[in-house]
């Protein structure tokens, strides 16, 4: 182990969490008890979290509902560092997180919505004098004070990707750092306050395999993270980590700014998802920056990130919360925490509001364009023609099989009503209501990584009574499907091993004809309300892009020729727009569970564009997977 002066540490097998604090003894403190007074800080934030955005709603052109993996609500608060005396810090009804004080314990910087984007805000640890810092209307995040405080890095995707950005705190003067067209994360001032570490996914392959199994399937996009140093003026990049066989980040600088501090993982754990379903394992290593010479300071199982240097000792988080040298732990949720200078308070964010997909409600969230309101609803949803009642999936993600369930609701998420119970032993997926509005069609059999090895039919429900019969019958595995206005024909999914293609069904006849789009791998159609266009996904290119083609199989036409895969298309009431998921502006954070909510695609965002193609807008802009946009109907905002 290292013996440098400024730290020591004792060796012993990990349990699910720790911190290491030399000399420190144990400190108890119940999990129980923890969330007990997070609960009372927060009482009445969550109501009014539900509601915000609503009046900008209201005023809104359109309405695009949308399924999202991001937390409910997060606040930021303060503890003893023995994890005693919680209490909230700024509260507010927004989502507020990823906290740090500057060097001299006199301020905390924090992300917060509060003001409709993700933003850099900072307030005293007493809550006084709270000042917002940046106010673009893109994603920024993860700031940390320079040692003099006279400047600020931050993250932000202002200028199209996730970068590097430095603030000057008295000419309020801003510039790119790093100015990569990959994703570069957490930045850390050395003590001298003339470099900076952090993490980014450049220069790295972004595959992986094909599987059968719960996991990254071939159309996911993995993130392996390198730790690099840069001068505050950009010059000398380096890069300290070995680029190959591993994967890290969250870094942190010795107080005497020799050493740098991070957590690593085997990359095959990225596709397996170990780390970003924090099922697998990360070790807490060093880097001498002047020799390269490398020690690793932790073992055993468990996820191990943000490590830090307090004092003369060294604490990390865990799952599940937090322990000390000897062995003995802090339970609690103390997500991405912060020590003061004099090591007394601990600063860090918790999720205050855990409701799921079944309980949670629907919620507006702001737009970036104020013509297109945003309401996040449980899963992938479709309106009745009325625009009166939805219906949405609720998706049993336990185990390898994604059965699900068919809820109404009204637009505000009210009167939920489960109409079918899908077989525990199939996927589901859909769902399309008819224009008629007296059928629902969803996909049940094998779906996501297992649509290449088993089969799926169509099946038609009834909205009223449940009642359900199977559409298509043959050996293929059918799914994704889109009405005709008229109602009389249905544009769908076929697959067959790894084959994908687009077919169109005569509900009259039951026979189906394949639309001729020159391309094996489609998925996803959508069939506009004005039957002129069929637009749709394809991996024809290198990645996924949007294209539209005619019924007829006429006009085929590539919309979109942005960085990154672009999905699930869904055209406007009236013809004129396509909402889709679009991943152009890459990963803005670590892909690993305790920074990140479980998803394997945190780089979705929603984004429309004209029919045609032109006025890309982009509507979501943050960390956190956004995706299955479908439009409101337009009598329903009457």
């Amino acid at each position: 182990m290292m013996k440098s002066p400024w730290f020591r540490i004792v060796s012993f097998p990990l349990a699910c969490a720790l911190v290491l604090i030399a000399d420190q003894g144990a400190i108890p403190y119940a999990r129980d008890a923890f969330h007990t007074v997070v609960a009372a800080a927060t009482a009445g934030s969550v109501a009014s979290a539900e509601n915000r955005n609503s009046k900008a709603a209201n005023n809104s052109q359109y309405t695009i509902a949308f399924k999202s993996f991001a937390p409910n609500n997060t606040d930021i608060f303060l503890a003893d560092a023995n994890g005693n005396h919680v209490r909230p810090l700024a509260p507010n009804s927004a989502l507020d997180y990823n906290a740090s004080f500057s060097s001299d314990g006199q301020w905390i910087v924090f992300t917060s919505h509060r003001a409709g984007s993700a933003d850099i805000w900072r307030v005293h640890p007493d809550g006084s004098s709270l000042e917002q810092l940046t106010d673009d209307p893109g994603f920024e995040d993860q700031a940390a004070l320079s040692p003099d405080d006279r400047s600020l890095a931050f993250v932000s995707s202002r200028s199209g990707q996730a970068d590097i950005w430095i603030l000057d705190l008295v000419t309020h003067k801003t510039r790119n750092l790093t100015d990569h067209p990959a994703g570069d994360f957490r930045p850390a001032w050395s003590p001298d306050g003339q470099w900076i570490a952090f993490s980014s996914d450049r220069d790295r392959v972004r595959t992986c395999p094909s599987t059968t199994q719960p996991g990254a399937g071939f159309f996911v996009t993995p993130q392996y993270r390198d730790i690099y140093i840069v001068r505050i003026n950009g010059s000398g990049l380096r890069r300290i980590t070995n680029g190959t066989s591993e994967t890290a980040g969250t870094p942190s600088w010795s107080p005497d700014g020799t050493h740098i501090l991070f957590y690593t993982g085997d990359v095959e754990q990225v596709c397996t998802g170990g780390l970003i379903l924090g099922t697998g394992t990360t070790q807490i290593a060093s880097v001498e920056i002047a020799s390269g010479k490398r020690e690793t300071l932790t073992s055993g199982d468990g996820l191990k990130v943000c490590p830090r240097w307090i004092g003369h000792g060294l604490v990390y988080q865990t799952k599940d919360g937090l322990r000390f040298a000897n062995g003995r732990t802090i339970h609690g949720s103390f997500q991405v925490p912060s020590w003061s200078p004099d090591a007394h308070s601990l600063v860090f964010h918790v999720e205050t509001d855990p409701r799921g997909d079944r309980d949670r409600p629907f919620q507006n969230w702001p737009s970036r364009d104020a013509r297109f309101a945003l309401l996040r609803v449980p899963d992938a949803s479709s309106f009745a023609p009325s625009g009166e009642r939805m219906v949405y999936i609720l998706t049993n993600f336990a185990g390898q099989i994604r059965s699900g369930k068919l809820v109404t609701a009204s637009l505000d998420g009210a009167d939920r009503k489960v109409i079918w119970e899908g077989p525990l032993t199939a996927d589901a997926a859909g769902p399309a209501w008819s224009p008629s509005g007296n059928a629902i069609l969803v996909g049940v059999g094998g779906f996501f990584q297992r649509a290449q090895i088993r089969p799926a039919q169509l099946t038609s429900v009834d909205p009223n009574s449940g009642h359900a019969v199977q559409v298509t019958h043959d050996d293929a595995n059918n799914g994704m499907p889109s009405w005709s206005p008229d109602g009389k024909q249905v544009v769908y999914r076929v697959a067959r091993g790894s084959s994908r293609e687009l077919d169109i069904l005569n509900l009259a006849s039951g026979k189906s004809r394949r639309l001729e789009t020159g391309s094996e791998y489609d998925t996803f159609p959508s069939w506009s309300p004005r039957g002129d266009w069929i637009v749709f996904t394809s991996k024809r290119d290198g990645d996924y892009e949007i294209y539209r083609i005619r019924p007829d199989g006429t006009g085929l036409l590539r919309l979109t020729r942005l960085p990154g895969n672009d999905a699930h298309p869904s055209i406007s009431p009236d013809g004129e727009w396509i909402a889709f998921a679009t991943s152009v502006q890459g990963f803005k954070d670590e892909a690993v569970q305790p920074l990140l909510v479980g998803t394997f695609q945190p780089y979705g965002e929603i984004a429309v564009m004209r029919i045609d193609g032109s006025e890309f807008h982009l509507l979501t802009d943050n960390a956190t997977e956004e995706g299955a946009p479908s439009w409101v109907p337009s009598r329903a905002r009457k």
